[in-house]
């Protein structure tokens, strides 16, 4: 989900960066100068859009990504469903007593 880019944010790095978000269906995105600076820039692709941006934190952008798949009904994409559901079910404790059997087994696991 995390498109990350460290090193000189220069051009052929934001040109790398364009193209990938290009193809991502939906993702965070960081860029960095540096290994272990802090972010550039965080913000949110969808659909090959980015639609927010200077978000300041990973942290922020996951929150804001969950805040946009509900205000415009988004599905979760296939490969990160079961991540969303645990973080809107377990964590969030939306609609938490409708659990998958490997959410309700990483659940259980969690709170023994």
């Amino acid at each position: 989900m995390a498109i990350a880019y460290c090193g000189n944010v220069g051009a052929s790095a934001s040109e790398d960066a364009k193209r990938d978000m290009a193809n991502t269906v939906m993702g965070i995105y960081t860029l960095r100068r540096d290994v272990d600076g802090q972010p550039e820039d965080v913000g949110i692709v969808i659909e090959g859009n980015i639609v927010m941006d200077n978000l300041g934190s990973v942290i922020v952008g996951f929150v804001m990504l969950l805040g946009l798949i509900y205000a415009l009904d988004l599905s979760f994409p296939d490969n990160l469903k079961h991540t969303f559901e645990f973080m809107q079910k377990v964590v969030m404790n939306l609609d938490g007593h409708k659990l998958n059997g490997k959410i309700e087994s990483l659940k259980i696991k969690l709170f023994d």
